[in-house]
């Protein structure tokens, strides 16, 4: 008898079950459906390409390559048109300067569908934060990026840097092309460990070396998770082999800065490791984080102080990696401006082997070349944001508060309207000449306005210092059998990779 009533307890219970779900499957199509709705009539004065039955326009942005697809339909469709990846998330994708600061000049927060993914590791930084909170954050780290602390940073750059061009000489002399962007990455990483915890990857412990290999394991995840449909769902995601070992990657690069925070915070509390914090070279980030104070004398939290190394860390880590992987593939593809360049450091450096602060200004034809790589190659191609309020644009089309807005930068940067021949290489557009008139959000790879990259100087003295470095070492060409495949993902990278030939120069070859 019991058995019988704990058999009909559980078909109850199955059925009950089975009915919830039912309901809540019912409800999230309804939310979904009604959500369709509102995006499809805010974007309704906006014509745009036709839209697949179930997969927007994502399918055939695969097919046919998507940054390029949309640049076709940027000549087709002036100022903006709808974007749509699947059939319930959808944007307006921006490609014009005026409609990018109608947007972008304004402090509306990021687009949750798509950073909320990063989530799980970089928790409440900068990226993602709005509101005071986000003010609050933004107005702290500031300092930590003011020229007297970036300055002793060159040393670090050159540091990790020469360590990857040791490593290219026994490459080179294969006398064979190979991928420069995965030493490229290594780099990249190396530099912001010691930045920000104060040593690279040469003097890492057992611990740290956990959290090096977290950290690259998390930035493929996060790629793989973006460009897979059946993956947006967190509850189904979990479920899978990617979601864990996801999350697994997660706990020990958060599990390694709690620790390092709480080591720091106990050391601060000694007077002797106050002294060798005092006399070192430079200041690390998390030294930063933990002295920042607010006029009130508020601290952040070590929650907070976690997620915004962490934020630091994503969004370092593969940004400058295709910058530099980028404006080398482009040095290779146009040999005069390599040498011109090439020529311009060593006039700099004259009888020395290092870079000091004052050299980046001089560096004025190889921050050109560098800024004509970004506007081709912009390492970040498409950025998001949700309205927090209506906005009207310059033609007097608008959309209300809650719409989503794609800012597709590569498509901006190759506007015909405000880049004549958009497509040539060309470094004196950005001469001080021809920069005057220009629209200020006609070239914009930090993004722009308030909620800008607060890091691009670092950034921008990285990549000086690096490809400098690169250029007095080797000079590239082509590998004409494996020319890079532009793929957007988290960052623009090359789906199969960046392969060069590389021939090491000896010294004077740039006189």
């Amino acid at each position: 008898m019991g058995s019988v009533l704990l058999s009909l307890s559980l078909s109850r219970l199955a059925l009950w079950s089975s009915g919830l779900i039912l309901v809540l499957g019912f409800l999230k199509l309804i939310g979904l459906l009604m959500r369709r709705q509102f995006l499809t009539r805010a974007m309704d004065s906006f014509p745009g390409p036709p839209t697949h039955w179930l997969f927007g326009h994502a399918h055939e942005m695969q097919q046919t390559g998507s940054l390029d697809k949309v640049v076709s339909w940027a000549h087709e469709f002036p100022y903006a048109h709808p974007l749509w990846f699947g059939q319930f998330l959808g944007f307006l994708n921006i490609y014009e300067p005026e409609y990018a600061k109608a947007v972008y000049s304004r402090g509306d927060p990021k687009a949750s569908d798509v950073y909320d993914f990063s989530l799980p590791w970089i928790g409440k930084g900068l990226l993602v934060l709005q509101g005071p909170k986000w003010f609050q954050h933004r107005k702290l780290l500031t300092p930590g990026f003011h020229y007297d602390v970036l300055k002793p940073y060159l040393t670090v750059f050159a540091e990790s840097t020469n360590a990857m061009l040791d490593k290219w000489e026994e490459k080179a002399c294969e006398h064979k092309s190979f991928d420069i962007f995965g030493d490229v990455g290594h780099m990249a990483l190396d530099t912001l460990m010691k930045c920000t915890f104060g040593k690279g990857h040469s003097g890492l412990s057992h611990r740290d070396n956990n959290y090096y290999e977290a950290v690259k394991d998390l930035t493929l995840l996060l790629q793989q998770r973006i460009e897979s449909f059946q993956y947006h769902n967190d509850f189904i995601y979990r479920l899978t082999a990617h979601g864990r070992r996801f999350l697994r990657a997660c706990q020990v690069a958060h599990d390694h800065t709690d620790q390092v925070i709480r080591e720091r915070k106990a050391a601060l509390q000694d007077k002797k490791e106050q002294e060798k914090i005092q006399n070192r070279k430079h200041l690390d980030f998390l030294d930063i984080l933990l002295g920042a104070r607010d006029e009130s004398g508020i601290k952040l939290s070590d929650r907070d102080i976690r997620a915004e190394v962490d934020t630091f860390m994503f969004e370092g880590h593969d940004t400058t990696t295709s910058g530099i992987s980028w404006f080398l593939y482009c040095m290779a593809l146009y040999p005069e401006h390599q040498q011109r360049c090439r020529e311009e450091i060593c006039q700099i450096l004259e009888d020395r082997d290092s870079f000091q602060w004052e050299d980046l200004a001089k560096m004025t034809y190889l921050t050109m070349c560098i800024k004509e790589s970004l506007r081709l190659y912009p390492p970040v191609p498409q950025v998001y944001r949700q309205l927090s309020k209506p906005v009207t644009f310059v033609d007097g089309r608008s959309l209300p508060a809650g719409s989503l807005i794609s800012l597709h930068i590569y498509a901006l940067h190759r506007n015909s309207a405000v880049w004549p021949d958009p497509e040539v290489f060309d470094p004196l557009r950005f001469s001080p000449d021809n920069v005057v008139g220009r629209h200020p959000f006609a070239f914009i790879p930090f993004s722009a306005g308030p909620r800008n990259c607060i890091g691009q100087q670092f950034a921008m003295n990285e990549m000086k210092v690096v490809t400098a470095l690169c250029l007095l070492r080797f000079e590239y060409a082509l590998d004409p059998f494996r020319p890079p495949i532009k793929l957007p993902q988290l960052v623009l990278r090359s789906k199969n990779g960046i392969h060069l030939h590389l021939r090491p120069l000896g010294p004077g070859s740039g006189k």
